[in-house]
């Protein structure tokens, strides 16, 4: 695994559940620092990709790497380079935020330290002995964010991290991710252009657009384009 590979590359990356084909035969290379938000309507295969480069579920064919190593050679070490954020929160309920953490930094053999450094970064720290259940979407929200950072990865996917947050809740994502490669799935269509390089619109599974940010105008240029490539 190396640095100077590409964060993620896939080539004709396909999943299939049964007869539905989820992502198929999607082709894309990320480069290092890019921040890239995935578009498209429900059931486009936005969340099923982020889970085929998190190695949340295995491809059906296709190739996929990550800093230029295969999913199946060193996926443990692989997972510890990628930050992920589902669009659940799935938080130990019974635990604290500190112990939330605690209990996933020993099983990556962090120190438990590690659990009050994400704290503080995500804003929490005068919460850690709460508990998630007593917490807003958005504290939940941050708190997932602050187990994906245990590692410190390079790479964060997230999904749709940016609904239900209020403006401090999204400053404080964003700080955190700055000089991060980003990918995320979102149907925020001013955040992803003023957030991102390049935004890819996904269709029945397949990417339909691959777009700069630098050629859009505005956001009714960006639904334009999009309705265009979706229909």
């Amino acid at each position: 695994m190396s640095r100077a590979d590409p964060p993620l590359r896939a080539a004709d990356l396909t999943k299939q559940y049964g007869p539905f084909t989820a992502v198929d035969g999607v082709s894309v290379r990320i480069e290092a620092g890019e921040r890239v938000a995935l578009l498209g309507p429900n059931g486009a295969g936005k969340s099923t990709l982020l889970r085929l480069v998190a190695g949340l579920t295995k491809p059906t064919s296709g190739n996929l790497a990550v800093y230029g190593t295969e999913y199946g050679s060193d996926a443990r070490s692989l997972r510890r380079t990628i930050g992920f954020v589902a669009h659940e929160t799935m938080l130990y309920e019974n635990l604290t935020a500190r112990e939330n953490l605690t209990f996933h930094a020993r099983l990556r053999g962090l120190p438990a330290s590690r659990a009050d450094e994400v704290l503080e970064r995500v804003g929490l720290d005068h919460r850690a002995t709460g508990f998630p259940d007593e917490f807003s979407h958005g504290m939940r929200k941050r708190l997932s964010l602050a187990r994906a950072a245990l590692d410190d990865p390079p790479l964060f996917l997230l999904d749709e991290p940016f609904a239900g947050l209020d403006q401090a809740s999204i400053r404080t994502l964003l700080d955190l991710l700055a000089d991060r490669t980003v990918v995320f799935a979102t149907h925020d269509f001013e955040r992803a252009l003023n957030t991102c390089d390049r935004l890819l619109v996904l269709a029945r599974g397949r990417v339909a657009a691959d777009l700069d940010t630098a050629t859009l105008s505005d956001v009714d240029a960006l639904r334009d384009r999009y309705w265009s490539v979706i229909a």
